[in-house]
């Protein structure tokens, strides 16, 4: 990788654009960059690695303020970056995310980052002539051409030696972490947790074998009543299902025993409960006989008090006949009492009279009630027109208030349809002048952009005065180192031709084969490649001064294009007018926006005042139609009042009074009625009283007296019956028991005495239940330590092969990792980085000792740390004046310094041969350190530098040392000021 050219606009204290030539600067392969501190030395660098990653290194990456504080609003941030890489040279610009000033308004608005990646000749193979654009896209092309990442690269090209002394004296794991960024090991590492996940999850499958095998375990023990043993195997389980078995077999043959002692028990039981059922059957029988026949006389008397009771049913039931029908009579008494008051009470002066002269009271009513059936219609008919009378004031004084209202609001019509039509009006008139007024606006917009670009072209154009300048003075100086060369030649010419004789050949001026006195070449004299390469570079100048001319031509074409453009605004403040412009146009467009709702507005009133109209007539036609309505219908009314009020009478209404008298005839009707039924219902007595007397006589009592005293209830009757009926059964019962074959022999008074038979069933009982259950307990603990024993025996056999694989993996696994038997306490990862920083000791070993006369260099060492750490990264420093082995702590600081150079500088070599040659580093940054040095150790070291810059390579020391600028005569300075930071090239 070699670097070109770099450009820098508003970065970091540069807050113009600031330009570092760096084949220039490599022409010698050696330059100085320096200035006071703070002045933006380091920066240079920043904006490369900026340029190539989008990042910088360090610290300064997390501040994220790359843009220049000093620089203009209108400054763009932006660093460009030339470099060749693989064969290829490429063009790279960035421009980082910052904030600045809105163009319109106050505030602030974020400027995106960019990126752009352009080659510069052909394009390499597999990428896009036009290069691309996408920050992700030139990341990935970057880093696939340099071979290393954005770590990698801060770390061998910007060559920082306060992080490499650091190095030297940092831990292990510090270490680690540094080498792990540069040759990236994370495919080691992935392998290291490949391990540790592996071993993780088959440890998982084993624990739950494991603990699946406990279970199992326990379960079986608790089954078998014992503990766990701490061992178990085969043998052991064996010989628990071997006790199991006997105990069942020995538990069976018990249940066996006892259930024939169980059946002999409680056979010999039932026969003695048998024996004793016997007995007492016998004993009942006797006794009821003997309790049936002390009540022979008591049974004598139930059978004559039921004959008698029942002879008196049919009396019994007359009478309480005879009592309704008498019950009845006295009820139509009173209702016949009680509607003659009803019919009394309505004024009629015939309510206690006979039924002939009720008939005829009746009869006149109901002529008087048909009379006034006619005249209830013209009085409801009255009522309805009334009612309508009422109903049609109302509509017609409603309707001349609602009149009284429209009249109100056609009023306001006028002045709405005055101001809808002048806003219709104007807003057609905005329409109408929109497009000039847009038209003016561009044009003054356009020469306000003219205006504002004047003095940037101005400015070109003497730019494009310098640049010509320039190059014709380049030019010019160009031809006359031709022709000088050329008169230098011409002058050597004589010389030129001697030096192509040759003995015996013609000389080919005179034509002589002797050549006694050839001329000799005159010091200063210039041979013909000489001129050959002046000519070449006067041609390259010539074109140079062309494009030269062309660019000014064209940067002065663009001033006299603005002036032309804005020789009619001449003596005007265009950006007062188009503030003007623009005004009216914003004004004129909204009001020109609003045309279709000020259409519709008008629309809508014209609508609306047209509706209210015809509303304001039909009601006037409506009122008046109800007024002549009422007037008809008052005239209607006042005709038929006298007929319906001598109708109505006293009453209220005709309906009232015709009712009254409806109610009335009801009433009679209702009288006449309830003496009918009391003269039929006292006829129904007195035949009741003859049935009566008739079944007493019947019945066989003397008189109704003597019947009501034999008389019984239908319970005592029945229970009667129900008494004589359960003896007669009762002895019929018992004669058959003592006649069964059954009970023959047995005595009434036998005793039978269970208790000895009950007592010796139950204890054969106990006993035999007891050993069922202990022959089910033991025959299921023998199946379910069976099937447990047959899973557990399973899971042992599946657990075997797993907890041998975990074990070697196990084993593996702390070895990868650094534990475990790996005496070295190195990782996998930490191993490969040792041998990577061994290669390192080794390459920069041979710049410490050239560096330190032979006495320093690096040596590696893999041994474990204390007291059990991780090893492999150690790195110390062999004394070859003492021959011993020192830390690097030890070194003073002009020692540290160059170990850290020799280390970084070995680093670099190992880094670009570990990318595989992609980022052969043609540019290095050593920044700082040197004041530490001696001069003779800054000798030895400014000769490793030489050497770097004979083997091709372009060195750039960053330092403020004033030797290293007596040393070092091809310089960039950086000059701080109050308004930023330039640069200042000194070749």
């Amino acid at each position: 990788m070699r670097l070109h050219f770099l450009e820098l606009t508003g970065f970091g204290p540069f807050v113009g654009t600031e330009k570092v030539d760096f084949d220039a600067l490599g022409a010698d392969g050696l330059f100085l960059l320096h200035g006071d501190t703070g002045a933006g030395k380091t920066t240079l660098l920043d904006a490369v690695a900026f340029a190539l990653f989008g990042a910088v290194p360090g610290a300064r990456a997390e501040a994220k303020r790359l843009r220049c504080d000093y620089a203009d609003p209108d400054t763009h941030t932006e660093v460009t970056l030339e470099l060749t890489v693989q064969h290829h040279r490429l063009r790279i610009t960035r421009s980082p995310e910052y904030e600045r000033p809105k163009r319109r308004g106050g505030g602030t608005t974020k400027q995106q980052a960019k990126a752009s990646l352009t080659w510069v000749g052909a394009a390499p193979s597999g990428h896009r002539p036009e290069g691309v654009t996408r920050i992700d896209e030139v990341a990935r092309v970057v880093e696939r051409l340099l071979g290393m990442t954005k770590e990698q690269f801060f770390q061998v090209v910007l060559l920082p030696q306060g992080e490499f002394a650091r190095f030297l004296r940092s831990s292990t794991e510090e270490r680690e972490k540094l080498l792990e960024k540069l040759f990236g090991t994370e495919h080691f590492e992935r392998v290291e947790q490949w391990f540790r996940d592996q071993r993780r999850e088959l440890g998982r499958e084993r624990d739950e074998r494991q603990a699946a095998s406990t279970v199992l375990l326990a379960r079986f023990a608790q089954a078998a009543g014992i503990e766990p043993p701490e061992r178990s195997d085969l043998p052991w389980l064996d010989g628990i299902l071997t006790d199991a078995e006997q105990a069942a077999e020995k538990a069976a043959e018990a249940a066996a025993a006892t259930a024939k002692r169980r059946v002999r028990a409680e056979d010999a039981l039932l026969d003695g409960r048998d024996l004793q059922g016997r007995v007492k059957r016998v004993h009942r029988a006797v006794n009821g006989l003997a309790e049936l026949a002390h009540q022979a006389a008591e049974r004598i008397a139930w059978r004559d008090e039921l004959a008698a009771a029942e002879r008196a049913v049919p009396v019994v039931t007359a009478t309480e006949q005879l009592m309704t029908l008498e019950r009845r009579a006295d009820d139509a008494d009173a209702v016949v009492t009680d509607c003659a008051e009803k019919v009394a009470a309505r004024g009629v002066e015939e309510a206690d009279a006979a039924l002939p002269t009720l008939r005829e009271a009746v009869g006149k009513l109901r002529e008087e009630a048909g009379g006034l059936a006619k005249l209830v219609a013209e009085a409801e008919h009255q009522r309805a027109d009334k009612r309508r009378l009422s109903a049609l004031v109302e509509r017609e004084e409603a309707i001349r208030a609602d009149l009284v209202q429209i009249e109100r609001r056609l009023t306001s019509y006028p002045d709405q349809l005055v101001k809808a039509r002048e806003a219709l009006t104007a807003a057609t008139t905005a329409r109408a002048e929109l497009v000039g007024l847009r038209a003016r606006r561009s044009e003054i917009d356009a020469a306000l952009g003219n205006q504002k670009a004047l003095p940037a072209a101005r400015k070109a154009v003497v730019g494009a005065e310098d640049a010509a300048r320039a190059a014709t003075d380049k030019h010019q100086a160009a031809r006359e180192e031709v022709q000088r060369l050329r008169q230098l030649r011409l002058d050597g010419m004589a010389a030129e031709l001697a030096a192509g004789l040759s003995d015996g050949d013609p000389c080919p001026v005179c034509g002589g084969h002797e050549h006694p006195h050839p001329a000799s070449t005159p010091t200063g004299a210039a041979t013909a490649a000489d001129e050959q390469r002046a000519q070449t570079a006067e041609v390259a100048a010539l074109r140079v001064r062309e494009q030269a001319g062309i660019a000014l031509t064209r940067a002065r074409s663009a001033v006299d294009t603005l002036l032309e453009r804005l020789t009619p605004w001449e003596g005007q403040d265009i950006a007062a007018a188009y503030a003007e412009a623009d005004k009216a146009f914003v004004a004129s467009n909204e009001l020109a926006s609003r045309y279709p709702t000020l259409e519709r507005t008008l629309r809508n009133v014209e609508r609306d005042h047209e509706a209210l109209r015809n509303e304001h007539a039909k009601q006037e036609v409506e009122a008046g139609r109800l007024s002549a309505e009422g007037v008809e219908l008052k005239s209607a009314i006042l005709r038929r009042e006298s007929i319906v009020d001598e109708a109505r009478g006293e009453h209220t209404s005709v309906v009232e009074r015709r009712q009254h008298v409806l109610d009335t005839v009801t009433a009679i009707d209702t009288l006449i009625e309830a003496h009918a039924k009391a003269l039929t219902a006292h006829d129904r007595v007195r035949e009741q009283r003859d049935a009566l007397a008739d079944q007493v006589s019947v019945a066989g009592f003397l008189e109704l007296a003597e019947a009501l005293a034999a008389a019984r209830t239908e319970p005592i009757i029945d229970k009667l019956r129900s008494r004589l009926v359960e003896a007669t059964e009762a002895e019929q019962q018992h004669r058959a028991t003592l006649s069964d074959p059954d009970l023959f022999g047995i005595e009434a008074d036998l005793d039978v005495d269970l208790a000895p038979l009950l007592e010796a069933a139950t204890a054969a009982r106990e006993s035999a239940e007891n050993a069922v259950a202990v022959a089910r307990e033991t025959s299921m603990r023998l199946e379910q330590l069976a099937g447990l024993g047959a899973l557990l025996q399973k899971a042992w056999a599946e657990l075997a092969p797993i907890e041998a694989e975990f074990a070697e993996l196990d084993a593996l696994t702390d070895v990868v990792n650094g534990r475990g038997q790996n005496s070295t306490k190195m990782s996998l990862r930490s191993y490969v980085l040792a041998a990577r920083l061994e290669e390192v000791a080794t390459a920069a070993s041979q710049r410490l000792r050239k560096m330190t006369q032979g006495r320093y260099s690096f040596e590696h060492s893999d041994q474990a740390g204390a007291r059990g750490t991780r090893g492999g990264l150690g790195l110390d420093v062999l004394d070859d004046y003492s021959g011993m082995t020192r830390p690097a702590k030890t070194l003073s600081g002009g020692e540290s310094f160059v170990a850290s150079l020799a280390l970084a500088l070995g680093l670099a070599d190992v880094v670009a041969a570990e990318s595989g040659g992609g980022a052969l580093l043609d540019t290095l940054f050593v920044d700082e350190g040197f004041g530490t040095l001696d001069a003779g150790t800054l000798d030895e070291v400014m000769a490793i530098l030489d050497e770097l810059r004979d083997g091709g390579r372009v060195v750039g020391i960053v330092s403020h040392v004033d030797e290293l600028r007596q040393r070092i005569p091809t310089r960039v300075k950086v000059l701080k000021g109050r308004g930023g930071s330039t640069l200042r090239l000194s070749v």
